[in-house]
């Protein structure tokens, strides 16, 4: 009897995915910034793949709103035009107190204790100063909450809202106290969770969204 295993070779769907995926992380942490060019062939050698799988990576990106297309540059990074952006900041505000007012009514045990961790976690990165970890657990955080929300509906909307304003999210961290500041008011809406406040919950992640997308709209308009 052979006992030799055999490891399937990476279809060009999962290639794809995975540059995808990567992209997408670069753009989250603030690598990739608004109006920076992506050439097709640069994206080919930097992951070792061929052209093919580096396109459809680009052009699934574009299609989530992430990347447009230029003649000139190829693939940018998508810029916002301010109405774009204080549009969205709008409509984010109300969906976003709505996930966590059922995150508050609906969150298993395991799930707030979660929660509950990386609100903990996230004060330490604002304690160092660390603008990356800090971004990448403000992520998680809200992505605990869209989870807890138990409405897979709402929090697709939600997810394709914040995609779309990724490259800017890091950005918002860099203006002075606005980390501790974004962590303060996490505390707030993670208390009220926890507890099971459904109404403080939606008031704490109104002003959230609210006092955090106005400094975060007032430096992307910066970046334009």
């Amino acid at each position: 009897m052979n006992d030799t295993t055999t490891t399937a070779e990476p279809t060009a769907a999962t290639v794809t995915d995975e540059v995808r995926l990567a992209l997408e992380d670069d753009i989250r942490q603030g690598r990739l910034r608004p109006g920076d060019a992506l050439d097709v062939k640069a994206v080919a050698e930097r992951f070792g793949i061929s052209r093919t799988p580096a396109k459809e990576a680009l052009l699934q990106l574009a299609a989530a709103g992430l990347m447009n297309f230029s003649p000139r540059r190829g693939a940018v990074v998508t810029r916002l035009e301010p109405r774009e952006i204080f549009g969205m900041l709008e409509v984010l505000a109300v969906l976003e107190a709505e996930a966590a007012r059922l995150s508050a009514r609906r969150m298993s045990n395991e799930q707030r204790q979660a929660l509950d961790a990386v609100q903990i976690e996230a004060g330490q990165a604002a304690e160092r100063d660390d603008i990356a970890a800090y971004t990448e657990l403000n992520f998680r955080l809200h992505g605990l909450i869209y989870q807890g929300c138990d409405n897979a509906y709402l929090a697709g909307q939600i997810v394709r809202i914040r995609e779309r304003l990724a490259a800017y999210r890091p950005v918002s961290f860099e203006r002075p106290g606005r980390m501790s500041a974004s962590h303060r008011e996490h505390g707030a809406i993670v208390r009220a969770i926890v507890r099971g406040d459904e109404p403080e919950a939606h008031r704490a992640m109104t002003e959230h969204i609210t006092v955090g997308g106005t400094a975060q709209a007032e430096l992307m308009l910066r970046m334009r």
